[in-house]
């Protein structure tokens, strides 16, 4: 086992190219926590506000990356047997402590989740975090065991389409939005029922497709569009805010006996790992390994092209979740 890794520091704030690949000693676990060789990672909008200085509680520097899949090296409990295939997800990962932007990193063991899959990495890379954060807004933030029908706000991220493809499961009927009408296909293969064109304003729109508007609303968005999101819901429906892509962290101005509508509820999902068990991450691998479950799993890229996937999540052109594998031997193909 090396003593030294590749890793990608962000020493301070910038674009891409401010994550430098160093070598850095291989970090060893401690009582409660568990080597990982990091296989493979999703990249995540709370690595790119981190990047660009707008996560201010993490200090610098630091190794991102809040998710990653792998295997075991060491596990002090003895619980996990070297080799065992593990996803490891929040907690503060590549927060408080370095993360997966490593070829090896260590994570304590209540955010580590032993798999058992025939997926190959760049597929079971895509999944934990994005599987986590979908099961956690649909399920804690809005509910959705007593809705009929949702609107997915943001739906061609990587959360919007796996939101449309759980609550199309689930049996909702499902509308996504986009500011582009070329991705309508792209979102009616998630699940989507309807798509509807968001140009800043959709509550006219809502009332079309769904007279009284939605049970349930999920915002991936956040605050550019929220009050307007708060207008497509019906009275004793549910907005949860679980995204910020549009890259605003604060509301100028709220009103909130006249922004929320009444009998309207605005909740919020930024949960952690524990909001999913084990079995219930494992249910869905199995299902997206047997197709059960389709999630669009966006361009994958090799470990010493990581500047390059950030380019491309900066650009909002992913179309799905990146992943970076770190062996130049595994498979490009998701």
């Amino acid at each position: 086992m090396p003593s030294t890794m590749r890793a990608y520091v962000l020493h301070n704030p910038g674009g891409p190219d401010a994550l430098k690949l160093v070598e850095l000693p291989r970090p060893e676990p401690r009582a409660g926590w568990v080597s990982i060789a990091v296989r493979a990672f999703g990249l995540n909008r709370s690595e790119w506000f981190t990047r660009r200085g707008d996560s201010p509680s993490v200090t610098l520097p630091r190794v991102l990356g809040i998710e990653c899949v792998g295997e075991v090296i060491a596990n002090p409990g003895g619980d996990l047997k070297e080799g065992q295939r593990v996803a490891a997800m929040m907690g503060g990962m590549g927060r408080q402590f370095d993360g997966s932007y490593a070829e090896f990193t260590c994570i304590p063991r209540e955010n580590v989740f032993a798999l058992e899959t025939t997926l190959n990495w760049a597929q079971l890379g895509a999944l934990p975090e994005m599987l986590q954060t979908t099961h956690g807004s649909l399920h804690i933030g809005l509910e959705i065991e007593r809705a009929q029908n949702i609107l997915i706000r943001g739906g061609t991220s990587s959360i919007g389409l796996a939101a449309a493809a759980l609550a199309k499961a689930a049996g909702l009927r499902v509308a996504s939005t986009t500011r582009n009408p070329d991705k309508d296909a792209l979102l009616r293969s998630a699940g989507a029922d309807d798509v509807l064109v968001d140009q800043g304003e959709l509550a006219a729109q809502v009332q079309q497709v769904q007279p009284g508007g939605f049970d349930r609303v999920l915002e991936l968005v956040g605050t550019t569009t929220l009050l307007d999101s708060l207008q497509c819901a019906r009275r004793g429906g549910i907005v949860c805010m679980t995204g910020m892509l549009g890259g605003q962290w604060e509301l100028e101005t709220f009103r909130p006996m006249e922004h929320i509508p009444t009998g309207v509820k605005l909740t919020s999902y930024a949960g952690e790992s524990g909001d999913i068990t084990t079995s219930q991450l494992q249910e869905y691998v199995e299902l997206v390994a047997t197709g059960d479950l389709k999630l669009q799993v966006g361009p994958v890229f090799r470990f010493e092209k990581l500047r390059e996937a950030h380019d491309l999540m900066d650009a909002n052109r992913a179309g799905g979740k990146i992943v970076v594998l770190t062996r130049a031997d595994d498979n490009l193909e998701g």
